[in-house]
């Protein structure tokens, strides 16, 4: 035990091994770089969740799309105004007839198994070539020769869902025209290699047809949307929310050490040093 000039009791030390508090500069930093991250975190929640509510809307509109009664296909005073957004999935009917003579065969896998998608060029009574994607056909039944039932010859009304087309080819795989060797459903590449004239910018997904042949197959259009906003958004407002909560922790343990340090320094008759260290006085 020691004493100091005016004889206040004091525990020789204490002061010494009490924890020390930050200095404001590096406080500063820290708060500086904390309210920061939480702001780009929450603008990020705050965007899914904005996505969110767009993709709900869009899974809405296509769904209302694929159930309406169809609808008359797009002329060709149109065909420039068709984007995704606006016009993808619609219900369509076309009238006029199949030009069997060219057909092409993009690979597929479906839940019938693996094989080709036929497309099929269908001339509009109303002028102008749309192709049709009649459907799917294992690799045995390639040849139009192994389904001649399902031949539509003459005119001939379709009914089927507008797709937009696929350029370029598939995952890691491009078309191959000159071989033969599709891998997406590229209306203009296919439309020249099949030397096609006014020919839509879109195709479309045949409905199934239960009056025609074993195959091709329609109806097998897969509508799906992954909607992993809310997911997103939680995470990234969660860790804000984590953030924020070891900024308060980080503040009421910093107010503390001040507590703590100005409490000794009454006791003990200390006085603050060069760089803010404590200074017993003898």
């Amino acid at each position: 035990m020691t004493r100091n000039r005016s004889d206040a009791p004091v525990v020789a030390g204490a002061d010494l091994a009490a924890p020390s508090p930050r200095s404001l500069w590096s406080l500063a930093l820290i708060g500086a770089f904390a309210l920061f991250t939480i702001a780009v975190l929450s603008a990020l929640g705050v965007w899914q969740i904005y996505r969110l509510q767009w993709k709900l809307d869009l899974i809405a509109r296509v769904d209302e799309r694929v159930h309406a009664t169809p609808l008359a296909a797009p002329g060709r005073g149109s065909w420039s105004g068709i984007t995704a957004e606006s016009d993808e999935y619609r219900h369509l009917r076309l009238d006029g007839r199949f030009d069997n003579t060219r057909e092409t065969f993009v690979q597929a896998v479906t839940s019938l198994g693996a094989g080709f998608w036929v497309l099929t060029p269908f001339d509009l009574r109303a002028g102008g070539t749309v192709l049709v994607n009649r459907g799917f056909v294992p690799p045995e039944n390639r040849d139009q020769a192994t389904r001649l039932d399902s031949k539509v010859t003459g005119p001939a009304t379709v009914t089927g869902l507008l797709r937009i087309t696929e350029p370029g080819g598939g995952f890691l795989r491009q078309n191959d025209p000159k071989n033969g060797r599709w891998y997406s459903r590229d209306v203009s590449a296919i439309a020249a290699d099949l030397s096609l004239d006014n020919v839509a910018p879109y195709f479309v997904d045949a409905d199934f047809d239960p009056k025609g042949g074993k195959y091709p197959v329609g109806g097998l259009t897969v509508v799906s949307f992954p909607n992993n906003h809310l997911v997103y958004a939680l995470t990234w407002l969660g860790l804000a929310a984590m953030l924020a909560g070891a900024v308060v922790w980080l503040a009421r343990d910093e107010l503390r050490l001040r507590h703590i340090r100005s409490s000794l320094d009454r006791a003990s008759g200390h006085r603050t040093g060069p760089g803010g260290t404590p200074v017993k006085l003898s």
